[in-house]
């Protein structure tokens, strides 16, 4: 457990680490502002279309409704308003990942020249950092979803499958986003995907609560604009601080 809660805090500590730093501010400007214009898009228009279907399919506008047909009215948007915000989600990890990896990669770098003194090596061009750190963002979303879709179809089971995917999704969703946060140096480092399964894997309890908070931040309206390149700069430290980084930890995988 303490090593679940140290992860668990590992972002919100990172904050006087990343203030305190200003490259790492002037670096995530512009994938904050990427992400703003991503998810509100994502999230105005999904809402808007929403509301109107209900409305609609309901006759709240074109009819004097009832209380009844008024309590309909205000559960459905509830329990819209939250599968709502696992949409906007799934749709900000896939566009906001892939769209914002350059960026991403880059306060990667000057996270780890900070915290490991590490300045050589890696310095690639734009377009060739930009392609490994795409491709990289694609091969973990295909692996996201299709492993997403498989939890999903649990939910054909009658009442334990919806209980048992929720309990699978949550823990799967922990992971995946420890390994999105952890993976910019191991891209770099040239590791096999399968391999970087593995070294994420032997952080146990440090990964799952550092991808539990991940996943609540995320899924938060606003809050995930603007933590998203916090939680970058916490991955990358993470992965040095806590071993994830230690050569012999990527031989005995």
């Amino acid at each position: 457990m303490k090593d679940f809660l140290f992860g668990f805090t590992y972002p919100f500590r990172t904050l006087k680490f990343f203030f305190s730093h200003s490259v790492l501010i002037k670096y995530s400007i512009a994938p904050m502002i990427i992400n703003l214009l991503i998810y509100g898009s994502v999230f105005i228009l999904s809402y808007s279309w929403f509301t109107g279907s209900i409305e609609s399919w309901l006759g709240i506008e074109s009819t004097e409704a009832g209380f009844w047909l008024r309590f309909l009215h205000t559960a459905l948007l509830i329990i819209g308003f939250i599968l709502l915000l696992f949409f906007c989600y799934l749709l900000f990890t896939i566009l906001g990942n892939v769209i914002t990896a350059p960026f991403n990669e880059e306060i990667s770098q000057r996270v780890e020249e900070i915290v490991a003194g590490n300045k050589e090596g890696h310095k690639m061009g734009f377009w060739e950092d930009a392609y490994i750190s795409i491709k990289g963002e694609i091969q973990k979303l295909a692996f996201y979803l299709i492993i997403l879709l498989l939890i999903f179809s649990l939910n054909l089971i009658p009442i334990a499958g919806s209980v048992i995917a929720t309990v699978l999704g949550v823990i799967f969703s922990s992971f995946y986003n420890a390994l999105d946060f952890l993976d910019y140096p191991m891209t770099r480092k040239r590791m096999r995907f399968r391999d970087k399964l593995k070294v994420t894997r032997k952080g146990k309890l440090v990964t799952y609560g550092f991808g539990f908070t991940a996943f609540l931040l995320l899924f938060l309206p606003v809050i995930n604009v603007f933590m998203k390149p916090i939680l970058v700069v916490a991955g990358t430290s993470l992965f040095y601080e806590k071993g994830y980084s230690d050569q012999e930890l990527f031989k005995n995988t």
